[in-house]
């Protein structure tokens, strides 16, 4: 399993042709309380880039953007009732939607785990 992140700080953790999408710990640390999580809905193509979910914390509201381009095959209907998931495991319990790949490539031009370490230092 590869997990990769954005400069916008969503993670995608790869296993096969399936990637898991959420955002990382930091970014949840700088949003604060999550109370509302608008998930994409299941069959929604994704273009790299695109806009896929909406993340509202006491703070603010933050657009998720999509790591990589596929469909989405199953969403974290956990979020709806418990938003917080994301603030107490981000990284596990709290993704948000998981997505079929189009283009396995698209990854490559995302960071790895020390160059995101750099990236928030």
């Amino acid at each position: 399993m590869t997990t990769r992140f954005t400069e916008d700080h969503e993670y995608i953790r790869v296993d096969g042709a399936t990637g898991t999408v959420g955002i990382t710990n930091y970014a949840q640390d700088q949003l604060g309380d999550i109370v509302f999580v608008e998930l994409p809905s299941v069959g929604q193509k994704l273009k790299k880039g695109d806009e896929a979910a909406v993340v509202e914390s006491v703070k603010a509201a933050s657009e998720i953007y999509s790591p990589a381009s596929g469909t989405v095959i199953e969403v974290n209907s956990a979020l709806a009732s418990e938003p917080g998931l994301i603030n107490s495991s981000a990284d596990a319990d709290g993704w948000i939607y998981k997505l079929r790949l189009d283009n396995a490539a698209e990854l490559d031009s995302l960071m790895d785990d020390a160059a995101y370490k750099k990236h928030t230092a």
